[in-house]
């Protein structure tokens, strides 16, 4: 039995990138499939076409405000920053307090007081998206 990343490692080779989001369709659905308990979200964040989480970071005000986007989300947004906001840094630290998310056009959210694309494209990988 093969793990779903060497699956998937093995299908992105195989091919052409418009086609790697059916390719991890195929995988997850497969892998979700042989698990007695599939993992049923209310929303889902799409790879775009290169392969990547479409994850964003923006600089405003001449560098001192930090926004992290979040975009192209399908289903509820809501649910999602629901989700980030008490997952992503444990409860009782410093990052979680600074955390804003604000959901736009119930599509994109943004995140704002920090740096955090990083621990976010971890977070969103870390869940199979």
């Amino acid at each position: 039995s093969s793990t779903p990343c060497a699956v998937m490692s093995v299908l992105a080779a195989l091919r052409p990138r418009g086609l790697l989001r059916n390719a991890r369709a195929l995988t997850t659905s497969s892998v979700a499939s042989s698990s007695s308990a599939p993992l049923q979200l209310a929303y889902d964040v799409p790879r775009n076409s290169n392969g990547s989480l479409p994850v964003y970071t923006d600089i405003r005000n001449g560098g001192t405000r930090h926004l992290t986007l979040i975009r192209n989300v399908e289903g509820s947004a809501t649910r999602l920053a629901d989700d980030i906001q008490q997952t992503l840094f444990p409860a009782d630290s410093s990052e979680a307090a600074r955390l804003k998310i604000r959901v736009h056009q119930n599509r994109h959210l943004i995140l704002s007081g920090g740096r955090w694309k990083h621990s976010v494209v971890d977070w969103l990988s870390a869940k199979g998206f």
